[in-house]
């Protein structure tokens, strides 16, 4: 919302705010946050807050353990599912040493380096994220079962697509959060939901990603049911896919984005342990709509990658293969300095392959280079790789391929 310090400290005095929640999240994206009062406010803003880094899996041990948050006046937001008297905000955070240096593993740092290299390449990279869960049935104690909240299929209406109301809730959370929903609709799979969100610059799209999650397992719970966002909730059935639309600008001529693709084509084995991170991410890869290749095509939904029918500002390219687990700020910064690789080289798009990848016969794929079939394969390919060397600091690179 574009808060400046001072509107702030003015706006929590005057709309009743009782706490203040410094959001951040780790490496692989769990968020985290540290709720403070008001009269804490100036010193977060000063100073910063400090925090337990030992207690965050790959954020340090006890040797080191001090590292401050610093609020970011831009990010402030009401949970609108907290009190009205007493209200909670939150504001995601940048995480420091005590010295002031940027911490490694602060990925939305690491974020707003890609985002800073593109400007100062004169681009501007915007992403639409398209993210798929599951609703389940709670058991008598409350716990999460594998019980599906539904069984409508692809698009269904009430009263077979129960999660209806469910998404209604979300959207509605969402807008009072200033966060945009373009569509919500029952997916294929039983008590599968998607709901989808507008366009923004890198930044705000990861932040908006973040929120949604957030926001869609609170309305959840508060309906009875558990929202399950891991790749692959059910064996037999699609898994969740986190599709990413992306676009560049200015692209006046219309050749931006085909050099993007070719950068992104590029690196996509390597890139895939940060898009697919945990070994369930590799039982949806190839399976139910989810790519299996390294290829792009207009309007095909089997390909890696596919150009949406659409002209201008809406003209955009849509990657497959992530899946819920991906952080967002790696995932757009990678995809940002991809694409900055096959601008600046002036990358040449390969032919699109026509064919539906699900049916294709053996001579159709034979020529085609495969997605890693499982963690450890993509886990070797990233550590080799001199482009994800040069974008992922070696910390963040070192948690993603321990063992």
């Amino acid at each position: 919302m574009n808060y400046s310090r001072e509107e702030i400290m003015q706006y929590v005095e005057e709309e009743d705010v009782k706490f203040i929640r410094l959001a951040f999240c780790d490496v692989f994206g769990h968020q985290k946050n540290i709720s403070i009062m008001p009269a804490e406010l100036p010193r977060a803003f000063e100073h910063g807050i400090a925090f337990d880094a030992s207690a965050i899996a790959g954020f340090g041990d006890e040797a080191h353990s001090d590292l401050f948050l610093h609020p970011d006046p831009e990010t402030l937001v009401w949970l609108p599912w907290r009190p009205e008297h007493g209200k909670v905000v939150r504001m995601f955070c940048s995480i420091t040493y005590p010295d002031g240096t940027p911490f490694e593993c602060d990925v939305r740092t690491m974020l707003k380096g890609a985002i800073r290299d593109a400007a100062d390449a004169g681009y501007t990279f915007f992403f639409g994220a398209e993210q798929e869960f599951y609703l389940f049935e709670l058991d008598e104690n409350n716990r999460p079962t594998k019980k599906p909240y539904d069984h409508a299929g692809y698009m269904d209406i009430a009263p077979g697509d129960r999660g209806e109301n469910v998404r209604r809730e979300i959207c509605l959370t969402l807008e009072q959060m200033g966060i945009r929903p373009e569509s919500s609709h029952h997916e294929e799979g039983p008590g599968q939901n998607e709901i989808d969100f507008r366009y923004t610059e890198a930044l705000s799209a990861a932040d908006n990603v973040m929120t949604f999650q957030t926001v869609v397992k609170t309305v959840a719970h508060r309906n009875g049911v558990y929202a399950d966002f891991s790749p692959k909730p059910l064996e037999d059935k699609p898994g969740n896919g986190f599709h990413v639309n992306m676009s560049v600008r200015p692209d006046e001529s219309g050749e931006h984005l085909p050099r993007v693709i070719a950068g992104v084509l590029g690196k996509a084995v390597p890139m895939t342990l940060f898009f697919n991170p945990t070994a369930d991410s590799y039982l949806r890869l190839g399976r139910e709509k989810a790519p299996r290749y390294i290829s792009w095509s207009s309007e095909n939904r089997s390909q890696l990658i596919r150009v949406p029918a659409a002209a201008g500002e809406f003209r955009r390219a849509e990657l497959r293969s992530p899946d819920p687990t991906a952080n967002p700020y790696v995932a757009f910064a990678l995809l940002i300095r991809a694409g900055l690789d096959g601008l600046q080289r002036k990358a040449v798009l390969p032919a699109p392959v026509d064919v539906n990848l699900f049916r294709a016969g053996r001579d159709e794929v034979s020529g085609l280079v495969k997605l890693p079939d499982s963690l450890e394969a993509a886990r070797q390919a990233a550590r080799k790789d001199a482009f994800i060397r040069s974008a992922v600091p070696e910390k963040i690179l070192n948690i993603y391929c321990a063992e």
